[in-house]
């Protein structure tokens, strides 16, 4: 049963500009209008927030440099696959992620930003309001956004 399956450890970054918006950007692989925040699975041994800025700079060409974390969530989050991409994602060896969340400033500008990597993930990529996140990411992972956001109001000026 696919519910079997652990979790892939992962790990996250909110990134925010001077204005306090949020970096999303869409995927290359979807269609989907829907943007996500950087993000993906830690190499065996990383320490979270070293995967974390790994991730960043392999998806946005940000590197480390220009990010200063500024906080984390206080405890893993968890998504789960829904049934149609179980068994298809990541060798089918996985549910979903647990997640270590960071939240960091940018500190660079715009032109910084390069979705032409090695490895492109992404074909677009704005500044969002952090109150518009769980509307623009994909239904399954709207649950994990609002946790993203309750965990990280403080530093957001969203209301409750």
């Amino acid at each position: 049963m696919m519910t079997d399956l652990p979790y892939r450890p992962a790990a996250a970054i909110m990134l925010l500009n001077a204005e306090n918006k949020v970096f999303v950007a869409q995927r290359i692989d979807t269609k989907l209008e829907a943007w996500q925040m950087p993000q993906g699975g830690l190499d065996p041994g990383e320490e979270p927030e070293a995967g974390a800025l790994r991730e960043l700079e392999e998806e946005t060409g940000i590197p480390p440099s220009l990010v200063e974390i500024i906080g984390k969530a206080p405890r893993e989050l968890l998504y789960d696959l829904p049934p149609e991409m179980l068994g298809r994602m990541w060798g089918g060896k996985y549910r979903g992620q647990r997640q270590h969340w960071y939240i960091a400033r940018f500190l660079g500008t715009d032109a910084d930003v390069n979705l032409e990597t090695e490895h492109p993930e992404f074909r677009a990529w704005k500044w969002a309001d952090a109150s518009e996140l769980v509307d623009l990411i994909v239904p399954f992972k709207k649950e994990l956004y609002a946790q993203v956001v309750d965990a990280f109001r403080e530093h957001l000026g969203v209301p409750e």
